[in-house]
């Protein structure tokens, strides 16, 4: 079974940045994709970014210049890099998994809080 977890979150000023990391485990990190969602409060849960096995990424367009994500293959580990944060990027952030070929994310983190005080 494929885990989650989730780290870096905390309250930052708006122009900061923060490292989200995600570390995975249960399964072969290399045969899944991962994205990186988000969720404020009284909202629907979004999308922010996601990368395939060979490090291609896409991102939605509020965070495109702003936000970077990566993967290390050999720590399980993937990262979201987040520069000049917003307030409205303060959300609950999860990362989540999915096998490599489907659209469905399976696996789920327990989310980390990012907070940006303007």
């Amino acid at each position: 079974q494929v885990q989650l977890v989730e780290s870096g979150g905390g309250l930052v000023q708006a122009g900061a940045s923060l490292r989200l990391a995600c570390a995975f485990s249960g399964r072969t990190f290399s045969n899944y994709g991962m994205g990186w969602f988000r969720q404020a409060p009284g909202k629907e849960r979004e999308f922010v970014a996601r990368i395939n096995r060979i490090s291609w990424s896409v991102y939605s367009d509020s965070v495109k210049g702003r936000f970077s994500i990566s993967r290390d293959n050999a720590k399980n580990t993937v990262y979201l890099q987040m520069n000049s944060l917003k307030p409205e990027d303060t959300a609950v952030y999860y990362c989540a998994a999915r096998q490599n070929g489907l659209e469905r994310y399976d696996y789920w983190g327990q989310g980390t809080q990012v907070t940006v005080s303007s």
